[in-house]
């Protein structure tokens, strides 16, 4: 009987630690840039992790990332996103991935330098599906955007900010493009 007991502990506890998840990160670890414009979309990387609860959000590069989704499209085959997503972004990195099925809310914001030809603009996307656009269109001084969502994600489900062609996106010391997400409750 104490056996039993020790283990169901350890899987309430393993539970437990699976349902905290939740990160915050800022556009840039140090310095002030703008990015763009570009003529493509773009995956923004989020360098600053001030939290990162649960691992779940990865600002690295390298195959580690291709292979770990590599194997996730593999058990998870019903992401067929997975494979052309990887083959697009040749492994870019900023990826926030679901560690457990479950609601999670996402919030996001982005500013960069007024301009009458340029705006600024990110999009949430859940397996390379666009979910909400932040857009802000402003001819001289700085613009700024926000949007947030609360999702259903399956194990493996990959969100990420994207920002929109032909606009511009900055960040400083000052920490104001920045991307959040965490667990409300698993499902």
């Amino acid at each position: 009987m104490a056996k039993i007991t020790e283990n169901h502990v350890y899987a309430l506890k393993r539970e437990g630690e699976v349902k905290r998840v939740a990160f915050s990160a800022s556009l840039l670890d140090s310095g002030s840039n703008t990015f763009g414009p570009f003529n493509t979309f773009r995956t923004l990387v989020f360098r600053n992790v001030v939290t990162n609860i649960g691992n779940a959000y990865n600002r690295n590069s390298g195959t580690e990332l291709c292979i770990f989704f590599q194997f996730i499209f593999h058990l998870h085959s019903s992401h067929k996103c997975f494979d052309k997503y990887i083959a697009l972004t040749k492994c870019s990195t900023g990826f926030f991935v679901a560690p457990v099925r479950g609601a999670y809310h996402f919030e996001f914001y982005i500013c960069g330098p007024g301009s009458p030809s340029h705006f600024v603009s990110a999009v949430l996307v859940r397996n390379g599906e666009h979910i909400f656009i932040a857009t802000e269109t402003q001819p001289s001084h700085l613009a700024a955007a926000g949007n947030a969502a609360t999702l259903l994600l399956e194990v493996g489900d990959v969100v990420f900010i994207r920002q929109y062609e032909n606009s511009r996106i900055s960040d400083s010391q000052n920490r104001h493009t920045t991307f959040s997400g965490h667990l409300l409750f698993t499902m």
